[in-house]
């Protein structure tokens, strides 16, 4: 698995914050299994510290792109 990341810096009432992350993931995989994927695509972020210790103060998103090989 790889992730290209690209977020986004404004000021924000005088003080540059980093407002936005968005995460595309690639997923190389020889059989993926697209429901198991599936869940691990909807509640990794509950598990994330990074996503936790931010959530509420930026706006992060993400996507999963599956390659199979």
């Amino acid at each position: 698995m790889t992730a290209d990341v690209e977020g986004d810096i404004e000021e924000v009432e005088g003080v540059l914050r980093i407002t936005r992350i968005r995460m595309h993931y690639r997923l190389q995989a020889e059989t993926p299994d697209p429901a198991a994927i599936q869940r691990a695509l909807e509640t990794y972020a509950d598990k994330c510290p990074a996503y936790q210790s931010v959530k509420g103060c930026i706006d992060c998103s993400w996507d999963l792109e599956v390659v199979a090989l």
